[in-house]
């Protein structure tokens, strides 16, 4: 049962790819195309702790993919479930940023398959025990029993906080939207 899960598991990877067009239909890596990156202006800073005067310049521009993605062709998007990493400020429902192509250091925050289950935790290693840890106290940390395998080392966190007014129950012309029982 365990296997046919990972063989699913694996086999949905390799369809997101594919359709993200990462794949071609032979396994292998397509050769990504040029994809137009928007740059979006920095105006300012702005305090997170006590309120200053509002102050607003032209300080740079910067492009989110540029920003978020440092090895584009070896990254990929993952949507997360579950609540291991909210203490790394980690939620579900967040999108991480995973690179196939970094080396995992201990500290960093990983892809893994251990045992032939399927993680996102911190990797932490002790002389030659390696082992990965949540960042939420209600789970316990995980020691591989046979089999570790690193898939790749996520390095930023997506999460959208407006979803527009539709998402807040509200229609076109900004008006609350109500809905009865049958809808």
């Amino acid at each position: 049962m365990v296997a046919m899960h990972i063989s699913n598991f694996k086999l949905k990877v390799f369809h997101f790819l594919e359709d993200f067009a990462a794949l071609d239909t032979s396994g292998r890596r397509r050769q990504a195309a040029a994809s137009p990156s928007h740059h979006y202006r920095i105006l300012g800073l702005v305090e997170a702790g006590w309120p200053s005067p509002a102050e607003e310049e032209l300080r740079d521009t910067l492009s989110l993919d540029e920003f978020l993605v440092q090895n584009p062709d070896a990254s990929f998007l993952l949507k997360v479930s579950g609540d291991s990493m909210t203490g790394a400020g980690i939620l579900p429902g967040d999108l991480v940023i995973v690179d196939r192509g970094q080396t995992a250091k201990s500290g960093d925050i990983v892809i893994a398959e251990v045992d032939g289950e399927w993680t996102m935790k911190f990797l932490k290693k002790s002389g030659d025990t390696v082992y990965l840890v949540p960042a939420n106290p209600r789970y316990k940390p995980i020691k591989p029993k046979h089999e570790l395998k690193i898939t790749g080392v996520v390095t930023a966190v997506v999460r959208k906080y407006a979803r527009g007014s539709e998402a807040r129950g509200r229609g076109p012309g900004n008006k609350v939207v109500e809905q009865t029982d049958g809808e």
